[in-house]
Formats: C-alpha cells, sequence, structure tokens
C-alpha cells in the first residue's frame, strides 16, 4: 500500500453537495496542502427535489446515479480523489424529508442499524487512520433523518476506532456563528437587487448555526473560492450558485461562506480559536 501523507482528514456526509456547501473550502485547502482528504458519503439522495426543468425527470436510482457523477465532478474541482459510498453502491438509500414515509423504507439510511454502518465506517478508518473527523451535530445540523444518522454513525465509529486501536484525534461538528450568519445575510439582502433569486432564506435554515462562543475552530479558505463554488455548481441537480449566493430547491437565496468554522467536540484544543483542524496533532504513525 502507498504510504499516506502525514495529515489526513476524514468527513462524513449524508448526500452528495452536503460535502460542496458545508466543507467545501476545507477540503479544497487541505488537499492543496498535501493532507489526504477522504469523504465518505452515506447515501446518493435519491430523494432529493430536482431544480433544473431538463433534469426533473430523474428520480430514484436514475437520479442517485445521476448525483454520483456530480459528487465525481464537484470532488474534481476540490482536487479530492478518496470519495467513497458507505457500505458501497447501493447500500443504504436517501430517508426522504423527517416524517415522510420514505423514512420507514427498510432500505433507507434512517433504519440502518448504527453499529453495522459504523463498522463500515470503521473498515475505512482501519484503512486511511484519519488524526480528524468532521461530522454533524446530534441533530444533523437541521433536523435531515440522513443528517442525524450520519451523526450517530460517524461518532459511533470514532468510538468502535478507539477501541480497535485506531483513535482519531479530534473530533469536529459543522458550525456557523451566528454574528457571521447575521452578517453575511445582511450583505445578501443588499446584493439582492442585482441577483436572479427574489426571496431569502433567514439564518435558521442555515444548518449548525451557534451562538459565537461555541465556534472553537475557523478555517479561512477564501484562497479557495473558487474551487468551492465550483464544487458546489458541480450538483447542478440540487444547487443554483450565483456569485457568493445559492438556493436550493425552495427558491430561498443563502450565502456561501468560504471561511468554514468547526465545534471541537473530542481532543485536544490548541488555540482561541484554532486555524487548523490539525492543529496540536503530531503523526502517529
Amino acid at each position: 500500500m502507498t504510504e499516506l501523507p502525514a495529515r489526513r482528514l476524514l468527513l462524513v456526509h449524508a448526500h452528495p453537495d452536503d460535502e460542496s456547501i458545508n466543507n467545501g473550502a476545507t477540503m479544497a485547502a487541505y488537499s492543496a496542502q498535501g493532507a489526504h482528504v477522504t469523504l465518505v458519503t452515506c447515501t446518493l439522495g435519491e430523494r432529493g427535489e430536482v431544480i433544473p426543468p431538463g433534469l426533473a425527470h430523474l428520480s430514484g436510482a436514475a437520479l442517485g446515479e445521476y448525483r454520483l457523477g456530480e459528487l465525481t465532478e464537484a470532488m474534481r474541482a476540490l482536487g479530492v480523489d478518496d470519495f467513497r459510498l458507505l457500505g458501497g453502491p447501493g447500500r443504504y438509500c436517501d430517508s426522504g424529508m423527517m416524517g415522510l414515509p420514505d423514512n420507514d423504507d427498510p432500505h433507507c439510511f434512517w433504519q440502518a442499524d448504527v453499529d453495522e454502518a459504523a463498522g463500515y465506517l470503521l473498515d475505512v478508518i482501519r484503512e486511511v487512520r484519519p488524526q480528524v473527523l468532521v461530522t454533524y451535530d446530534e441533530n444533523g445540523g437541521y433536523g435531515h433523518p440522513d443528517h442525524i444518522q450520519a451523526h450517530r454513525v460517524a461518532m459511533r465509529a470514532a468510538e468502535l476506532a478507539a477501541e480497535a486501536g485506531v483513535p482519531i484525534e479530534k473530533v469536529y461538528w459543522n458550525r456557523v456563528p451566528r454574528s457571521v450568519g447575521e452578517q453575511a445575510f445582511d450583505r445578501l439582502r443588499d446584493a439582492l437587487p442585482d441577483l436572479p433569486f427574489t426571496k431569502t432564506a433567514v439564518l435558521d435554515d442555515v444548518p449548525g448555526v451557534v451562538d459565537d462562543e461555541r465556534i472553537t475552530t475557523v478555517v479561512d479558505g477564501t484562497a479557495h473560492t473558487a474551487a468551492k463554488l465550483a464544487a458546489m455548481a458541480a450538483h447542478a441537480t440540487q444547487i443554483e450558485v450565483s456569485g457568493e449566493y445559492f438556493v436550493l430547491s425552495n427558491e430561498l437565496a443563502q450565502p456561501v461562506f468560504t471561511t468554514e468554522y468547526y465545534e471541537l467536540v473530542r481532543g485536544e484544543r490548541s488555540g482561541t480559536p484554532e486555524t487548523d483542524l490539525f492543529a496540536g496533532i503530531g503523526d502517529p504513525r
């Protein structure tokens, strides 16, 4: 096996596009620095709502296959070569929004046995030995069942990794500080007359917003703005990008954050705030 780089980052996301919205600048930055970046996506988003009318015919497995192609293009934009589907292609399907009958599909991720799914993630951890794991908080950022399940699986896999002798040194949750979000939405409202969007989201629509004091780590990815925007635009079934703003299928405009924020929930904090997810970590090999 080829020797891995000294710094190794693992991100766990629910659907294709989540990684680019939440962590695109971070992924591009660490990839450019020579770190090994591994993305594990838990489903192919087969129940996502399609934006372009010309692709509206896509649904189910056909949409999932198409979104895998979008994910591949997005990873190319971010410079990430190592991206995988949890348990392999087709293991888990999209669960749909919370409270829908889709949640009861025995093949959906929401119905997955957490220990079994965490075992598949543990296989990845054994292989790439990441020092850092990034995922969602216990609410999945905004309450989607697949995001909640991704959190559960990632956190359980971190426990199993410690038991197996391949511990992850630092675990982070995706965050947006409230003050930064408020300022970004102020700029969005000022820019709205010049954008193709007519309505804005509200800050409560943004996943992972917390009070500023909970932010432990700030990754300045502004040098990789173009890569993040290109990665988001690659997910064209789900995202429409205009400048540094975007909309999802709800047609509500949101800002793109190219400085990305995190809360350290396991491991030693190094700095106030940290400016590097690997701060304080040596190479354990």
